[in-house]
């Protein structure tokens, strides 16, 4: 068996045990979890523990990817939404434009003005990026 490069030792170990206890033979799988990815933000240590725990069931083809996403709502950080005057509090912030906001986040200026108006909401990715663009600044997602 190939040891797992997300996983350390110790953990590698707890999964094998814990998919022993319920009957699986471990030799036959490949415990590997994750290869380079971007480090998850969890909502505590225990809670990154049980994900991981979750996402190495999952690789070993003993838990389907919906109960997978389940454990992903549970443990991951939820994305908080931005008022209107937050978003534009934060370009100010960070010293841009609206058109070189607008090119930061890949995003059309006129989407940025109608965040800042109140007459859309930035929702999937572009929520993501300006999270992070609040949490670590512009420049991260430069």
């Amino acid at each position: 068996m190939t040891k797992s490069r997300s996983l350390n030792g110790s953990k590698t170990i707890l999964l094998k045990a814990l998919l022993h206890s319920i009957g699986y033979n471990t030799e036959c799988y490949n415990l590997r979890v994750m290869e380079k990815r971007k480090p998850k933000q969890y909502r505590s240590s225990l809670m990154a523990s049980i994900h991981e725990t979750a996402e190495g069931l999952h690789s070993a083809g003993v838990m389907d990817k919906r109960t997978l996403r389940e454990f992903d709502e549970l443990c991951l950080t939820p994305v908080q939404h931005l008022a209107p005057d937050e978003i534009r509090a934060l370009r100010l912030r960070e010293g841009a434009s609206q058109a070189v906001f607008a090119r930061y986040l890949n995003v059309t200026t006129g989407l940025v003005s109608q965040w800042e108006r109140g007459e859309r909401r930035p929702q999937g990715a572009s929520l993501k990026l300006l999270s992070l663009v609040a949490q670590k600044g512009l420049s991260t997602v430069a």
